[in-house]
């Protein structure tokens, strides 16, 4: 498998994406007609969170196809597999760990985030936790990302222990626990996950919170590159944000 460390982002570089590829209606004459859902999308956006990997395995063949199918210039973040996340709570998982960095390896160097959504029942065991953070970095050689959702990962330990382990973590809206909205940035990166807010998953984002989001993320050091992925997508708001954040930006 390629090493996706050897791809890292540029720096300063945006990334700015949806929470798969859907594209409503509402925003649809913003690509072009032809092609696959992923082509099209791709012909504007430059990277994607794979959210599909977290309920289900994907052959490599498919992550293959996925890669080949679009420009050289696209990013794939993918999700961990909840089997691994949620049902055994990180603990024992180097099997089912190196089955799926396997499949979603076939992404080639397109792959350049691994993203550890945690359940909000799962405290932080320094122990499991960076026993599994040891095996993640030694199974994928890219960015990894943890989006805690217990109070105990937001604590100055927590953050050191995922410090210590090359893991960033995520900034997120809503934000349940203080500091939770903002990223813990290592290995140059940041990565936000905006769920829509005040109603989880389909509220849109007005244009003054936009605004405010990239002022933030241009305060940032240069050498920091940013993800910003929408996931508020049950209304088909996600993908209408990325890119009035994206017109922003340019």
């Amino acid at each position: 498998m390629p090493d996706p460390s050897s791809t890292h982002p540029a720096p300063a570089r945006a990334f700015i994406g949806t929470a798969g590829w859907s594209i409503p209606a509402a925003v649809a004459d913003r690509f072009p007609a032809e092609g696959s859902q992923l082509q099209r999308y791709a012909a504007v956006m430059n990277g994607v969170e794979i959210n599909s990997s977290f309920h289900r395995s994907h052959r490599p063949q498919t992550y293959e196809r996925w890669a080949a199918s679009t420009p050289a210039h696209f990013r794939f973040a993918v999700k961990c597999p909840k089997q691994i996340s949620h049902e055994a709570r990180l603990d024992g998982v180097q099997e089912a760990l190196a089955r799926f960095v396997g499949e979603a390896g076939a992404l080639g160097r397109k792959w350049t985030v691994l993203l550890v959504q945690l359940p909000p029942s799962l405290a932080c065991d320094a122990r499991v936790a960076g026993r599994f953070f040891e095996q993640a970095r030694a199974a994928y050689g890219g960015a990894i990302v943890c989006e805690p959702r217990h109070a105990s990962w937001f604590t100055p330990e927590a953050v050191r222990m995922l410090r210590d382990h090359g893991i960033a973590r995520a900034g997120v809206d809503p934000a349940k626990w203080p500091g939770a909205d903002e990223p813990v940035v290592h290995r140059r990166l940041a990565y936000c996950r905006w769920h829509g807010s005040p109603r989880l998953y389909w509220s849109p984002y007005e244009e003054d919170w936009l605004r405010a989001r990239l002022a933030s993320l241009q305060a940032r050091p240069k050498s920091a590159a940013c993800w910003c992925i929408f996931d508020n997508t049950a209304s088909g708001a996600a993908l209408h944000n990325a890119l009035e954040l994206q017109a922003m930006l340019a």
